[in-house]
């Protein structure tokens, strides 16, 4: 794909749109100003691209609100084979091989030299999708942290684990001293949380490119979360309910559920789910596998990519230098969080301006996003590939059967495998399975 997007510029830039390959990204078309179209679900973005067309008369950029990321996907690979994409899309991570492989999205390296240095180098890295290319550049990220109820801790004289063996046995002495309390639950219908422990764990659940991929989703690392997880689930010492159900806001609102392991966005979700408990919670990094490490996983996050439209049209220059502002200029970035709500993933932009101050649920922690800043920059890099939705409606089915009847979550993980990787050669990829062996020993007791 990168010699095909070369190629391609190569021969615009001998046509007629010699002007624009040569000049500057913001050349005017003879006509008038470049204009981009941007699609995106997060809310507000029109109100974010106003301040940049007031500033940039020669590029003017219309957003498309869309539905939701799992949505876009389809819909922007069909808009490329029939010729009317976007110029920039905004896509998850996990979504990148996707595109990638079909052509949907262009190589952006050569006018993004140095911009990695703006991001952690675990989100850096799936942009890159661990080659030389730039598929994309970051936009938000959610790492992960453990949210947990200081007055309960107290009262029942919790120390906050550290380490996921603490968090076992914390699990276990709450559940001693208070049978009617859980430290949390495992939720089998959300595999993005699963990932990003696989992925704190250190796992590589895709290697490859292109139509060539190898499949390891029961790779060791994420054979150790499942046996964790699933072990504290079976023994009693974690609940194994849904999230975001009446049930799970009832518990969480009256301290049933007294932690939860969840993403820096957690603050709005307690807001509707557990308000009666506003000031009461504190957020820690996540507990580590071994004493000392610093790692943590990314729970959700979105990119600005450039697609094959932009580079038919001629508008790459234009589309990188939108997409660059849109993820590094200060007043873009604070006009994203207020205005969309995120967590930028540029790293200069985690602390003070627009998160100088703590989400108001969280006013008795003023150092939260000082915290989260320092949790965002150990975040590990995830291996993504072509059929990340299969992946997780597999997760769904498996281990939802796995947590209800508190069954073996090592078995679940293997069927999961297995249908990813079936439906991957289904789908005409080369595709093959990577050897997994299981941990030496049981995650938890």
């Amino acid at each position: 794909m990168h010699r095909r997007r070369l190629l391609l510029a190569a021969a615009l830039c001998g046509t007629l749109l010699l002007t624009a390959c040569s000049g500057g990204a913001g050349d005017p078309a003879a006509d008038g100003p470049v204009e981009l179209t941007y699609w995106a679900w997060a809310p507000h973005m029109d109100k974010v691209a106003e301040i940049w067309n007031a500033s940039h008369p020669d590029i003017h950029v219309t957003v498309e609100k869309q539905a939701s990321g799992d949505s876009l996907v389809p819909k922007v690979v069909n808009a490329v084979n029939v010729g009317v994409a976007p110029d920039l899309v905004q896509a998850e991570y996990q979504a990148l091989p996707t595109l990638v492989a079909n052509d949907v999205l262009v190589d952006i390296a050569d006018r993004t030299a140095g911009l990695g240095g703006t991001f952690a180098p675990g989100v850096w890295q799936q942009v890159t999708l661990g080659s030389d290319a730039v598929y994309a550049v970051p936009q938000d990220t959610a790492p992960l942290a453990l949210f947990y109820r200081q007055d309960l801790f107290r009262q029942y004289g919790l120390d906050v684990p550290t380490t996921w063996a603490e968090f076992a046995d914390t699990a276990r002495e709450l559940r001693r001293k208070a049978p009617s309390r859980k430290l949390t639950t495992f939720s089998a219908g959300d595999p993005g949380l699963f990932a990003s422990l696989a992925q704190q764990a250190g796992a590589t659940w895709w290697t490859g490119s292109g139509r060539t991929w190898k499949v390891a989703l029961d790779d060791t690392p994420t054979r150790k979360v499942a046996d964790f997880w699933g072990g504290l689930v079976r023994e009693g010492a974690v609940d194994n309910r849904p999230m975001y159900t009446d049930e799970w806001s009832k518990a969480l609102d009256e301290g049933t559920q007294i932690a939860w392991v969840s993403a820096v966005w957690a603050p709005g979700v307690f807001t509707s789910y557990a308000p009666s408990t506003k000031g009461k919670w504190a957020m820690a990094p996540l507990p580590q596998w071994n004493a000392g490490e610093s790692v943590t996983g990314s729970w959700g996050g979105s990119t600005t990519g450039v697609t094959a439209g932009a580079a038919k049209a001629g508008h790459v220059p234009a589309a990188v230098e939108f997409a660059t502002w849109l993820n590094t200029d200060p007043a873009a970035v604070a006009a994203l969080v207020k205005e969309a709500g995120i967590y930028p993933a540029a790293t200069a932009a985690q602390t003070g301006g627009a998160l100088a101050t703590a989400p108001d649920f969280f006013a008795n922690q003023p150092d939260f996003y000082t915290t989260a800043a320092e949790i965002a920059k150990t975040t590990a890099p995830a291996a993504w590939g072509p059929d990340v939705d299969v992946a997780y409606s597999a997760f769904k089915d498996a281990f939802g059967k796995a947590a209800q009847d508190r069954s073996d979550f090592s078995a679940a993980l293997t069927a999961v495998q297995r249908y990813t990787l079936a439906a991957l050669q289904r789908d005409g990829f080369t595709a093959a399975g990577q050897a997994s062996r299981r941990p030496s020993g049981a995650a938890s007791r």
